[in-house]
Formats: structure tokens, C-alpha cells, sequence
């Protein structure tokens, strides 16, 4: 562990008694976990390359995280589907 990092440990409520102690490596694991994404149902998206002008794609980011999406939605409304 790093040094200056601060210890997590959360005392259980003794009124509680669904609560329990929860040390630091305890809450760690459970945070590990839950950052894992879970196995898609289906595909809903399909990696592609393509070639954009320079102007466009600097336009997009520009805007800040998301571009990709945006692009997709700028796309989707230029082909005339609707959004999902």
C-alpha cells in the first residue's frame, strides 16, 4: 500500500443488523467488482474504420468526452434514424 494514503474502515452500526464491519481490502475488492462490466446481451455497436477530415473530427472532440457518440447521432440523424 502507498504511504499517505489514508485507511478506509467502516465500524458497523451495533443497531443495525444487516451492517457489518468492512475492512479497507474488503471495500477495495467490492469496488474492484463493481467496476467490472458485465457480458453484453447482444451487440449493439460494430467497430469500424473510417476516414474523417481532420476539421470534423477535431470539431467533435472539442466538445469533450462522448465525441464517438456524437458522431454516431450526427450520422443516425443524417440517414434518417431515429435515435436509440
Amino acid at each position: 500500500m502507498a504511504k499517505n494514503v489514508p485507511i478506509i474502515a467502516l465500524k458497523a452500526d451495533p443497531s443495525d443488523p444487516d451492517d457489518f464491519d468492512v475492512t479497507e481490502e474488503e471495500l477495495q475488492a467490492a469496488l474492484a467488482e463493481r467496476r467490472r462490466r458485465g457480458p453484453q446481451k447482444a451487440a449493439t455497436k460494430e467497430q469500424v474504420t473510417i476516414r474523417l477530415d481532420h476539421d470534423v473530427i477535431e470539431h467533435f472532440r472539442a466538445a469533450g468526452p462522448g465525441w464517438q457518440s456524437r458522431v454516431n447521432a450526427a450520422l443516425r440523424s443524417v440517414a434518417g434514424l431515429r435515435n436509440r
